[in-house]
């Protein structure tokens, strides 16, 4: 399957894609394009969003992701402007709105088959911080930061987050992050173990693309058996983790990029690997 590239509309504005896709020598980078909202999503870009996920982890030639945003923030989660109260003054069900938008595209970032790396260009608020640690690598420019604003407004963290903030930061920072929805900079989050690093802002665009760039040129089956084994370590028993990597083991000694990677080392040169 081919991956559809995005239509322009670089302004955000209405008609224009609100999230841009290309794809370079296996790496798609996915835009958030809604800048004047500060990449809020709306229904039309959750459905957008998981299309963009859903069709690059279709095809083959994809072989890591890079995620960012458009403009001076990366992502302030939902659009709120969408949960008004009805007419009859009914209040909207949220527990549909996670049902049909947000439970959905968490499951599609956290289960793709590819290397997965954030770059957090600004601000990361509600929803929009779970987007960003749904992620595999997160990289924050230090003008970044992280809101959870869940409570201020009487709700809880969604998306994943109760899962993703305690096995990131530990309990008690997730529960300090949670109750008091204080403003986490880029630099203390990556001190918390929260994220992997934080870069100054005039080079994260670089230093995230080459990245990620190096991991799309990596031995695919291979990091997507890591992803596997990291990822079912947190509700597997120590004997049940050993047969996985026992089994994901078995698969990756049988492939290409395997081979490849001994010959290579073996001759003492860079390996050619081809995701296979």
């Amino acid at each position: 399957m081919s991956v559809d590239r995005a239509n322009d509309g670089s302004d955000g504005s209405a008609g224009g894609d609100t999230v841009l896709l290309t794809v370079s020598q296996g790496l798609a980078t996915v835009v958030l394009n809604r800048p004047d909202k500060l990449n809020s999503l709306d229904a039309a870009m959750h459905r957008r969003l998981r299309e963009v996920l859903d069709a690059v982890d279709c095809d083959d030639a994809v072989r890591a992701v890079l995620i960012t945003g458009n403009g001076r923030g990366f992502c302030a989660g939902q659009d709120l402007n969408e949960r008004k109260r009805a007419p009859s003054g009914a209040a909207p069900d949220l527990g549909k709105t996670i049902e049909t938008n947000w439970n959905p595209l968490a499951r599609a970032l956290h289960y793709l088959r590819v290397p997965t790396v954030c770059a957090v260009n600004g601000v990361a608020a509600g929803a929009g911080v779970n987007l960003a640690l749904g992620c595999d690598l997160v990289i924050a420019a230090h003008s970044a930061s992280f809101v959870l604003s869940f409570a201020r407004i009487g709700l809880i963290p969604d998306a994943g987050g109760t899962y993703l903030l305690p096995r990131l930061a530990g309990g008690a920072r997730a529960m300090g992050m949670a109750l008091l929805g204080e403003k986490i900079s880029a630099e203390r989050a990556a001190s918390w173990g929260l994220i992997w690093q934080c870069v100054d802002d005039a080079v994260l665009a670089d230093h995230a693309g080459k990245l990620a760039a190096s991991l799309a040129q990596g031995p695919t089956l291979g990091l997507s058996a890591l992803k596997d084994a990291l990822r079912e370590s947190t509700g597997n028993s120590f004997e049940d983790q050993l047969a996985l990597e026992r089994t994901l083991q078995r698969r990756c000694g049988f492939s290409n990029d395997y081979r490849e990677g001994v010959t290579a080392f073996l001759e003492k040169r860079a390996p050619n690997y081809r995701g296979n």
